[in-house]
């Protein structure tokens, strides 16, 4: 059998990170490593799956990317198999955390008549639990995702531009920025006009990534070249989740944070963040996202 080589390294075995915290200070210390070495395809890993895993928490990002960085969808061994598919035999599962929640019951002074408020649900810590990528199943063939796309914009664009105008941010085309593609100037974007529909929206992801991370305290706090990479790591997980040719927007990436493992953690959790919230904002309809307000600006 062939083994494809890879520098996305295995982290030891044991002991195995234990709480959220602890699998993401392991993964970065890893990702540290090999950017230092010289190797950038471990952040593409995991720049690639904020987009395809947005509704998971950063620690379970960073551990289906280091364990498998080609994953594209990933599911429990019963989700598979109620959807008509088997977990090939051999395959190895991809190791995350779930949480374990309990009920703290309240004293007889706190307790009341409704049973719910009595017995509270609480997180009372987290457990190993395994998942596996649909290249690991074999069986029922599966609907394409209504997230794809092949190169073409589509409803997106639009979606986006609700999204900015949701935010109270003005939107304008400029030629006065050239040769700038875009620009954010808190409150209002300027956009080069004359792009193509691609190019075109992953600069506005860039600039709505810039006013939804880049003010008042973050802004002071940060270099330029963190908030540019920022933002243009944003644009890298939100254009490469519909579909978009983002090339491998973390070769740039090497010499940016030099071993600082505390920055490096604090950027990918905002950049996961505001991922999700952009790309929540263009997949759901507008009439749900009445219902259900979930965008909103880190400071």
């Amino acid at each position: 059998m062939t083994t494809t080589a890879t520098n996305v390294q295995t982290l030891p075995s044991t002991p195995k990170p234990q709480t959220t915290r602890e699998v993401i200070q392991a993964n970065v210390d890893l990702l540290i490593e090999q950017l230092q070495a010289g190797h950038s395809e471990g952040l593409t890993a995991y720049l690639t799956a904020m987009g395809r895993f947005h509704n998971y928490s950063l620690g379970n990002i960073l551990e289906i990317a280091r364990q498998k960085p080609d994953a594209t969808r990933v599911a429990g061994m019963y989700a598979w198999n109620q959807l008509g598919r088997r977990v090939k035999k051999g395959e190895k599962g991809i190791r995350i955390l779930a949480p374990m929640i309990g009920t703290r019951k309240k004293k007889d002074t706190e307790k009341t008549a409704d049973a719910a408020v009595t017995h509270k649900p609480v997180l009372v810590g987290f457990r190993s639990a395994y998942v596996f990528d649909v290249s690991q199943t074999d069986g029922a063939e599966l609907p394409q995702f209504s997230a794809k796309v092949t190169g073409t914009v589509g409803k997106y664009k639009e979606r986006l531009v609700e999204c900015i105008a949701a935010q109270g941010i003005a939107l304008e085309f400029s030629e006065t920025i050239a040769p700038a593609l875009g620009m954010s100037y808190g409150g209002r974007i300027a956009i080069l006009p004359g792009q193509e529909p691609a190019e075109e929206f992953s600069t506005l992801v860039h600039e709505l990534a810039h006013e939804m991370l880049h003010k008042a305290a973050r802004r002071t706090a940060t270099t330029k070249t963190v908030r540019e990479t920022e933002a243009e790591a944003v644009a890298f997980v939100v254009a490469q989740t519909i579909g978009l040719n983002a090339g491998h927007a973390s070769a740039d990436y090497i010499h940016l944070y030099h071993g600082n493992a505390a920055l490096l953690a604090e950027s990918l959790e905002v950049i996961q963040k505001i991922s999700a919230l952009i790309l929540w904002a263009i997949e759901t309809p507008a009439a749900e996202q009445n219902d259900n307000e979930a965008v909103a600006e880190v400071a």
